[in-house]
């Protein structure tokens, strides 16, 4: 049973907006600092990868590629390892941006003070829960965006620069890749601030909150990475039995075409092999196919995946308010 919380801020001029930020910068500020830091040296290592490093990679490259098939040859393999490091660790980087945000979010802007009991000192104190909710929302979903934006393009500009240049850059089709070269992580790190939030109101325990929140994060990844093949229309792209399935992309599917129209499991790749030859003329395949996202579809699957998860941040934020209101037995407002 939740009693009713009464404030004296129904009397008086309620808090400003203003200072309610102030004071979150000023609670929050060691976290704010080491996210700023964060955020600098990510895009300080990008900048580095994208300039630097991949002009020393791609005249590593250069030289291996002139040496032939001689014997001796002289390159920067230092050169081609550092690139490789580098993007590696810059790449997850900027995918834990919105594990960090969803941790902190739980463990700290909500969580910590739902525990503390700071939150309810607030309340009675000429701040409404909504307001007191909401600026802990508001701010932090803006810093929020503009960071983990800031990581996302410059992570898509350092990989474009390398991309013809650098033989063993990244398809733009690697996991990793796709992710962090676009928009979902920004719409992911949004949705795990709104986890976290729910996540301190409906739990009040600091640690508790922080790992259900990076948990709930992880789930939304995996939900996105195994549903994106499936967000946008896929292409197909069919090749003979000799050439075997063909094209390169986001893959979907691939098998065998039968005589009859129909669509089958591939048991080989090639009918230049006896046996396969075989076994394909058995089972009345004509050719092969492949269904795939072409690169044309990098954006489409984009804003289709941070759609649904800004959609799923929409509804987290609305839970968190209606668990607030129900908590603290407060009207709206």
């Amino acid at each position: 049973m939740t009693a009713a919380l009464t404030t004296p801020a129904a009397a008086g001029r309620p808090t400003r907006a203003p200072r309610q930020w102030r004071w979150l910068v000023r609670l929050h500020r060691p976290a704010l600092i080491g996210g700023g830091a964060l955020v600098l040296l990510t895009a300080a290592a990008l900048l580095w990868l994208g300039g630097p490093l991949t002009d020393g990679s791609a005249a590593a490259w250069k030289a291996y590629n002139a040496c032939g098939f001689t014997q001796v040859c002289s390159y920067d393999q230092s050169a081609i390892l550092l690139y490789k490091d580098v993007y590696n660790w810059t790449t997850f980087a900027v995918l834990a941006v919105p594990f960090l945000v969803a941790a902190w979010a739980g463990g700290a802007l909500v969580g910590r003070e739902t525990e503390s009991g700071t939150a309810r000192l607030a309340w009675t104190q000429g701040v409404s829960p909504a307001r007191w909710l909401a600026s802990r929302l508001v701010l932090p979903a803006v810093l929020t965006a503009a960071g983990t934006g800031l990581l996302a393009g410059l992570h898509r500009w350092a990989w474009a620069t390398g991309r013809e240049r650098i033989d063993n850059t990244k398809f733009w089709y690697d996991p990793a890749t796709f992710h962090a070269n676009g928009i979902v992580p920004v719409a992911l790190a949004l949705a795990g601030l709104a986890a976290g939030a729910l996540a301190g109101l409906l739990l009040r325990r600091a640690m508790a909150a922080l790992a259900a929140a990076a948990v709930t994060v992880g789930v939304l990844w995996a939900g996105v990475q195994a549903a994106l093949p499936y967000l946008w229309p896929s292409v197909t792209q069919v090749s003979s039995l000799r050439e075997g399935p063909l094209g390169r992309g986001l893959q979907v599917g691939e098998g065998v075409l039968t005589a009859g129209g129909g669509r089958a499991t591939a048991p080989c790749h090639t009918s230049q092999l006896y046996g396969c030859r075989d076994t394909l003329a058995d089972m009345g395949a004509t050719a092969f196919y492949r269904d795939l996202h072409p690169a044309s579809h990098y954006w489409p699957l984009q804003l289709v995946a941070s759609g649904i998860l800004l959609a799923v941040a929409c509804l987290l934020t609305y839970a968190a308010f209606r668990a607030l209101r129900h908590s603290t037995g407060t009207a709206r407002g």
